[in-house]
């Protein structure tokens, strides 16, 4: 048997609020937010007294979603340095489909502070791209399908 699709990605940050905000303005819509801890979360995730917030996101298509978890205990570990390039070993962002790229990339700007890793390219006559640091160093690809 295969797999049937791909339900979510992880991302551990320090402050839900200001991540979830980050995805909401990209366009993101928060299906819930809440608690996770006990027994079972301990098992699933082999860790010992697991308390924490987490949100889920969800992409205007419905199909790809996005895992936000806040760690209470055990502490979360940060990952050094903390603006790894994009080599780095390990998920190193997630891309999303844009109508534009520009439009996007100059309101996470205004609205989050959010930075250009490289800059915007255009690849052939295919899309126009680039990568953006957002809240906590997470990468966010950005794909403009081009006509």
């Amino acid at each position: 048997m295969t797999i049937r699709r791909m339900d979510n990605v992880l991302i551990v940050v320090d402050d839900l609020d200001v991540v979830v905000s980050f995805f909401v303005e990209l366009g993101m819509e928060l299906e819930g937010k809440g608690p996770v801890e006990g027994r079972w979360a301990e098992r699933v995730i082999g860790l010992k007294d697991v308390r924490q917030d987490i949100a889920m996101l969800r992409t205007p298509d419905g199909h790809g979603r996005i895992e936000l978890a806040m760690f209470h205990t055990p502490k979360a570990i940060s990952a050094e340095p903390k603006d790894a390039p994009a080599n780095t070993l390990g998920l190193r962002r997630v891309m999303f489909a844009v109508d534009d790229v520009e439009e996007v990339v100059a309101r996470l700007r205004r609205t989050h502070g959010a930075e250009l890793v490289g800059e915007v390219v255009r690849y052939e006559d295919s899309y126009r791209l680039c990568y953006v640091r957002g809240p906590e160093g997470l990468i966010v690809g950005l794909a403009e399908q081009l006509s």
